[in-house]
């Protein structure tokens, strides 16, 4: 096979009972992608072929609507006539499936840092109006050591449209309590599995041990897991507790929202993992939310400033910035204090969310420096280049153009008020 409609077919990257997954060029972009093929014809049982397309259909149906970095994007589905196919992003990488086995288990750090990507994506699924139902190791690819992307939203639940929910969709290991009752479902069985799935990638091991579908849904709805901690010892209780909380039967004790979920996430980081040079996305993610700057950022543009950024720790008394330096990269403090100099001279002091060196981006053209900046302690510091800031959508680039607005906007006022200040001090002497 060449082609698959005007896809150039490059090469095979797998196959399952009910499709092919093809590695293809799409020759109008010149970019790769991935198809997934359809094969229809090879689902005899007329009951499972018409709740497969259905489930088909719905994964066609999201063509263009979840639009995230941690999701992998559905570009186009072509669902009538004997070729069936659906278009999606091209990621490189593996599953989580060999991370979630004994033997090549990730660290603690990198676990807490993939499940809070998930929460993240899962969240702004659900807002979407999209429940997954079906979250696994085997869906989450790893791409790099722990940027991720979910995949795979074939049983997907659009909320809308749950009265048409097909049922014994989903692998009953990760399955929900009220999955396995069919209940009606909401976001909360998807932190359930998230929770699963952490409980996998911690210890190797899934949290009911069952010979069989009847007494793994009883342990389901009955028996509560073991620690993760049982299985490996050096898991903190936070962990245990996070984990836990995810998978409590109960919906009133379980996470009721992503962002509690995200949140206990966040506070493992600052409690357990030591400082070091490196800064892990999730700090990064939670200090942009943070910030004054970025607050009309979405979530998924906040995404992309961590694409289009490089982060630095900067000692106190260390300069940043230098008189008569050209270039323009500009800076926004994320922690910590900064002096603004004027031959040795202090002219102002800079502190977290402030930024500077934005002119030399809002001039468009190579820019010398007028003042020094020191870091007045210790800083945590966002650099932003100009060329890696235009890669960003039209959405976020726009973000920064009002947040630059705002700032200016308010040092004029500030220089309006002390102008007036000394008008009024010059009247009274």
């Amino acid at each position: 096979m060449d082609k698959i409609g005007k896809y150039e077919i490059i090469r095979e990257l797998g196959s399952g009972a009910t499709s092919t997954v093809y590695l293809a060029l799409d020759p109008f972009s010149n970019q790769k992608v991935a198809i997934k093929l359809f094969n229809m014809d090879k689902q005899h049982n007329t009951a499972f072929a018409k709740a497969r397309h259905r489930l088909l259909r719905t994964e066609a149906s999201l063509v263009g609507k979840l639009s995230h970095p941690h999701i992998v994007k559905v570009f186009d589905a072509v669902m009538d006539g004997p070729v069936n196919y659906m278009v999606m992003e091209y990621v490189e990488g593996e599953t989580l499936e060999h991370y979630a086995e004994v033997d090549h288990l990730l660290p603690l750090n990198t676990v807490a840092e993939i499940i809070y990507k998930c929460c993240k994506a899962l969240e702004y699924a659900q807002h979407q109006g999209v429940i997954h139902r079906d979250i696994k190791p085997a869906n989450i690819l790893l791409c790099g050591q722990s940027d991720i992307k979910i995949s795979d939203f074939g049983a997907a639940v659009i909320v809308s449209q749950q009265t048409t929910l097909i049922s014994g969709v989903g692998s009953p290991a990760y399955m929900s309590p009220e999955q396995v009752k069919e209940q009606l479902l909401t976001h909360q069985t998807d932190i359930y599995s998230l929770g699963v799935t952490m409980y996998k990638l911690l210890t190797g091991r899934l949290p009911f041990d069952a010979g069989n579908n009847y007494s793994l849904i009883y342990q389901i709805m009955n028996i509560e897991p073991p620690p993760v901690s049982t299985f490996r010892p050096e898991i903190p209780p936070e962990l245990d507790a996070i984990v836990l909380r995810a998978m409590q039967k109960d919906l009133s004790r379980r996470y009721h929202e992503w962002g509690e979920f995200a949140d206990d996430l966040v506070r493992f980081f600052s409690n357990n993992v030591a400082p070091q040079t490196e800064i892990f996305d999730t700090e990064k993610f939670d200090t942009l939310r943070s910030l004054e700057f970025f607050k009309n950022f979405s979530d998924v543009e906040l995404w992309e400033v961590l694409r289009v950024s490089e982060w630095h720790k900067v000692h106190q008394d260390e300069r940043i910035i230098s008189e008569g330096d050209e270039g323009r990269i500009f800076f926004i403090l994320a922690n910590g204090a900064a002096k603004v100099l004027k031959q040795g001279r202090i002219l102002s002091i800079l502190h977290k969310g402030d930024c500077f060196g934005e002119m030399a981006h809002l001039s468009e053209r190579e820019f010398r420096r007028s003042t020094d900046v020191v870091a007045k302690s210790d800083v945590t510091l966002i650099e932003i280049n100009p060329e890696m800031l235009e890669k960003a959508s039209a959405g976020c680039r726009f973000q920064f153009d009002n947040a630059f607005l705002r700032m200016l906007v308010k040092r004029l006022s500030v220089a309006n008020t002390r102008i007036s200040h000394l008008l009024n001090d010059q009247a009274e002497g």
